[in-house]
Order: C-alpha cells, then structure tokens, then sequence
C-alpha cells in the first residue's frame, strides 16, 4: 500500500508499472503438486508416529539388556510371593491374611529396589502399561517390557512347582489368582468363591487406587526426589500389602485369591497349572487395563503444575493426534 496526499493506493506489482508482460514459469499441475504434498505428508506422519511409538527400540540392544531385569524381576516375584502364599496359608496363623501382607510388601520393596537401576524397576504391566499412556515410556518399551514379565512368571511358577509337592501344588494352585475353587460337598464337589462382576469391580478399584496412592509418587520426579527412592518403593509395597489384605478380608470368600493387580504373575501361575486358573481369568487383565486408562485421564485432568513428570514426551493422546 501507498500514501499520497493522504490518499490509500494499492501499489501496483512490477509488471503493472512497467507495462511489461514478463514471462512466469509454468506451474506443476493441480494433481502433482497434490500428489507432492500428500507424499511429504505420509512421510512425516509416518516419521513422526515411528518417533512417538518408539519403533526404534524394537531394535535397540539396551532396551532388551533392560528387559532382562524385568523378565528376572518378574520371575523372583513370582517364586516368592506365591511361596510366601503357600507358607503362610498352610500354617497355623491365626491371620495368615495379615502376615501375607506384610511380607508381600517387603518382598516388592527389596525387588524394585534391585530392578530400578536397571529398567526403571517396574515388574509388572500395570505399571508399564501406565507409564507408556501417560507418556514417561515408549510404547514400545512397555510392550518389550510385558513380555518380558510375561515370560519371568511363567519361568518363576515353573521354578516354584519344581520344588513344592504336587500336594501343595493342587491344594494351593501354585499361589496363582483363582475367583473360584471346587471343593468337596456334602452332596460331592461343590464350586465356592467370589462372583466375576465382583472380582472385576474389586480389580478395577483396587488397581486404581495403587496407581493413585503410591505410583503417582515415582512418576513425579520431583516428589521422588524429595523423599527417595527407598521410601517411594517402601510405600508402593506398602500400598500393594494392604490392597491384597483389604480384598482377601472384605471378602471373605474362600476360593478368591483376592486382587490380583498384576496380570503378569497370574498368567504365570495358569499357564504352568491351567485348570480352573483360567475361570475368570481375563479379569485379572481387563481390570488393570481399566483401571490404567482411568488414571491415565485423572493426569490429564488434573493441573498440569501437579503433573511433574518427566521422560518420553509423547503421551497417548498425542499419539492418537498424529494418527489423526
């Protein structure tokens, strides 16, 4: 634009003002440059959800050396909790529940202690699964990471039915996540234990409530940070401890092994027994599942200066953004 006299012109281009037609090259076509942009477009797409994904470490060697600490981790967890199970059940204390607790929290504290410095200390798919929604880990990290503990349990109930009597074995189903057990009657076997919709509720709150109460805490560095990573994982145990007394006691169904909260160790147990292990047994994964993706938009819904996590930076929703 151009003022003259206080006047508004619109400036002419050089053509206009020269009288001379100058020759433009001619443009592509409409269908090639759509073609060109279309193309630039799936390749950064493509480009851009690999990065999110993290589709490249399926191909790093540090991703599986620290898949190794999960699938070990997974494997002593198994083997010591369902011993732990078994002991205290097949004893004659009088609150086997209680005494359960206490050990299993323990027992979690010293494990995740001596798996953090080489994968982040996580043993079970609820928490990897949570970390890759809200964003601290890839994708395909957690899926690497499942398998992994997947793969432990099934060689840590193995371990554990190498050593007990196939008494124990049958009385005890390895220490694995029952709903229900078959018992004899008066009138011949009889099938006692908690109904599904229940066990499935059970699964969905208790899980909910030990992401919220105790893995909120290492997912933000700074807490973490303040009260250390001893306490952090002591709480988490202790948090895991009074979930599977809450659940086994409020109940009070025999039959019911109590919440689960971790699909991974009861998937070891019905895949080396089977059985009735696998009545129900999709609850101990849909559960978690549910109760992951809840808390999952508790984080996006709360302030984001509570949320100090750090890590991979790509949450669910920006992946599903990018695919979109």
């Amino acid at each position: 634009m151009a003022a003259n006299n206080g006047n508004v012109y619109a400036v002419d281009d050089e053509e206009s003002q020269t009288g001379v037609s100058k020759i433009q090259p001619v443009p592509s076509t409409p269908m090639t440059q759509q073609w060109t942009a279309d193309l630039d477009k799936k390749k950064q797409t493509s480009l851009t959800l690999s990065q999110m994904l993290g589709l490249n470490e399926f191909f790093t060697l540090d991703v599986w050396r620290a898949s190794v600490g999960e699938l070990i981790g997974s494997a002593v967890l198994v083997f010591m909790l369902d011993t732990i199970v078994i002991s205290t059940l097949e004893s004659d204390i009088k609150m086997p529940n209680l005494v359960l607790s206490i050990l299993l929290a323990i027992v979690i504290a010293i494990l995740l202690l001596a798996v953090y410095p080489v994968s982040g200390g996580h043993i079970n798919p609820v928490i990897s699964f949570s970390a890759a929604l809200v964003g601290l880990i890839s994708m395909s990290r957690a899926v690497i990471y499942i398998i992994a503990q997947c793969v432990g349990a099934v060689l840590g109930a193995l371990a554990l039915k190498a050593v007990v009597s196939s008494t124990i074995e049958q009385t005890f189903s390895l220490g694995g996540c029952t709903l229900t057990v078959i018992a004899p009657g008066p009138d011949g076997p009889v099938t006692i234990g908690l109904e599904t919709a229940q066990a499935f509720w059970l699964e969905i709150f208790c899980t909910f409530v030990f992401l919220f109460a105790s893995i909120w805490m290492a997912y933000d560095h700074r807490q973490a940070k303040a009260i250390g990573h001893v306490l952090v994982f002591s709480i988490i145990g202790v948090v895991l401890g009074l979930l599977v007394f809450i659940s086994t006691t409020v109940t009070a169904k025999k039959g019911y092994a109590g919440a689960g909260m971790n699909p991974a160790r009861c998937l070891g147990a019905a895949v080396v027994r089977g059985g009735h292990l696998w009545n129900g047994h999709w609850v101990f994964w849909a559960g978690p599942a549910i109760a992951c993706v809840a808390f999952y938009l508790y984080t996006k819904i709360i302030p984001r200066q509570h949320h100090h996590s750090t890590g991979y930076e790509h949450d669910f929703f920006n992946i599903v953004k990018a695919m979109l």
